[in-house]
């Protein structure tokens, strides 16, 4: 079978069947951009050939079994498996302004094993194909179409470390930006990472006008290196020389991603050694409030301590002391929580499947 994402494969039955170019360009168009299904995009395939057409070409990876809606707020929770049963979750943002954004899964789990996180909790982590990520995007856009809505933005947010996931989150990027794929505008997709360097300097090279987001956290390498036990093979110091040099290639800020944790990221100390880091840095830092893991007994421990969020008050203390120092800063917004969608919570669905 031929994968619908398949460029090369495309040409090479189109050859085979004699096809205008124009046909497959419609047909791409119909099912990457517009969202209209496998079954309306086939129909523009000249009907002698749409059968030979559709046996060849596989649409779909991944199988969507279930979809979440919050109470709350405007997130939708989409879960998937794979042919081998894994289960890969990704989220629909409906933000207030009217736009919508994905959140998508680069594998299973995530080998970073950051406090914090449930998805970080997982095991069997596997790396999703470029395909099965580009399913996600082809789920939530037909689901936003049925509603009058387009999706906009594409952020790979989801399930695990991209970079750990390189040639098929590349594969992914290079056809969502594709004109004769998604179309999406490269400052309309963002890939986040706990902070790889080498993985950073790759992303900058190749996609210089894609967003970049940084899970920085804490700038006090102890604190860091127990929060996020992965990056202790990434010292502050490489990880700030990798910013540098992606501010160097183009002008759009990277996104400083700071989880607001009571007494262990937002006391004095750490607002004046955060912005201290920053300065001379292009960045728009974005505090993010705490959500607790799905599903957990106790709260996760931070030195015999649990977890906690930082109070809404702290949060906003924070945010302007950031705003003082010059520095642009927001508080996000997390959507989700009622349904185990938001930041950090992905693996409740994962745990019922196993």
């Amino acid at each position: 079978m031929i994968s619908i994402f398949d460029n090369a494969g495309l040409e090479v039955l189109r050859k085979r069947l004699k096809l205008d170019p124009h046909v497959i360009r419609r047909l791409r168009s119909r099912y990457c951009r517009t969202f209209e299904g496998a079954d309306l995009a086939l129909e523009s395939v000249p009907e002698t050939v749409r059968r030979a057409v559709a046996d060849e070409l596989s649409f779909l990876e991944l199988t969507q079994v279930d979809v979440r809606h919050s109470e709350a707020d405007g997130a939708t929770k989409l879960l998937f498996t794979t042919g081998r049963g894994d289960a890969v979750e990704s989220v629909i943002l409906r933000i207030q302004t009217g736009r919508s954004s994905l959140c998508v899964s680069s594998q299973t789990g995530c080998a970073g094993g950051c406090l914090f996180c449930a998805t970080g909790q997982l095991k069997g982590v596997r790396n999703l194909t470029s395909a099965e990520m580009l399913d996600q995007v082809v789920g939530a856009g037909e689901l936003l179409r049925s509603e009058g809505r387009r999706l906009r933005n594409v952020v790979f947010m989801g399930m695990g470390e991209p970079f750990h996931n390189e040639d098929n989150l590349y594969g992914a990027l290079e056809q969502l930006r594709d004109p004769g794929g998604f179309h999406l505008s490269e400052r309309h997709l963002l890939v986040s990472t706990m902070g790889i360097p080498e993985g950073m300097r790759k992303l900058s090279r190749r996609f210089p006008r894609i967003g970049l987001a940084v899970s920085l956290h804490s700038v006090r390498q102890d604190i860091r290196d127990e929060l996020m036990p992965l990056t202790r093979q990434w010292p502050l110091p490489e990880l700030r020389a990798a910013i540098v040099e992606r501010n160097a290639l183009h002008d759009q800020p990277v996104m400083i991603e700071v989880l607001m944790l009571a007494g262990v990221t937002d006391t004095p100390a750490d607002c004046e050694a955060l912005k201290g880091w920053l300065t001379g840095l292009q960045v728009h830092v974005n505090l993010i409030p705490f959500n607790a893991p799905p599903g957990a007994k106790n709260a996760p421990r931070f030195r015999d301590m649990p977890l906690r969020a930082s109070t809404p008050g702290r949060i906003a203390e924070i945010l302007a002391e950031l705003k003082v120092a010059g520095f642009k800063a927001t508080r996000r917004h997390s959507l989700g929580s009622d349904i185990q969608a938001a930041c950090g919570q992905l693996a409740e669905e994962n745990i019922m499947l196993t």
